[in-house]
């Protein structure tokens, strides 16, 4: 009995624990940020069969748009958010760091951002971008208020 006790304690130490999927039920809904000139819509479904999704819309203040589909889901590399701004081919973000009211996905091998981060403040949802570009730390915020699907922003 002590080789099985021996050989279950070593399985123990060199078998990783599966990565928890944490409740992002507060990331759900319709969200807007209409500040600095511009509007940024971005919505988060209900999490169904283990699937979360996405989308951003974005009109700068020259009234330009842009768009991002994202999904969050359990992936090979672990859980992640997996993004694809403009159509572009995924790009995936596993899950660094959680705690019931903020998340945080990173990639460093990504050229910007490295870390995709999400925060429940009260009746805010704070998301925030952050890496280097061109040996500089730069990161780009946005605090959403929850407000009825396609509200737009005054003016």
């Amino acid at each position: 009995m002590p080789i099985l006790t021996a050989v279950a304690a070593a399985l123990l130490q060199t078998t990783p624990a599966p990565a928890a999927t944490p409740d992002l039920s507060w990331m759900s809904g319709y969200w807007l940020d209409c500040s600095n000139g511009r509007e940024v819509a971005e919505t988060w479904s209900e999490e169904r069969a283990g699937l979360r999704v996405g989308w951003n819309l974005t009109v700068s203040r020259s009234g330009r748009a842009g768009f991002e589909a994202s999904h969050i889901t359990t992936t090979p590399q672990g859980f992640a958010y997996v993004a694809q701004p403009s159509g572009a081919p995924p790009t995936v973000f596993v899950m660094s760091e959680s705690s019931p009211n903020h998340v945080v996905f990173s990639n460093l091998q990504n050229d910007f951002p490295h870390h995709i981060r999400y925060e429940r403040d009260g009746d805010a949802l704070k998301a925030r971008i952050d890496g280097v570009i061109q040996g500089q730390a730069r990161s780009v915020e946005w605090t959403f208020e929850s407000r009825p699907l396609n509200s737009r922003c005054p003016g």
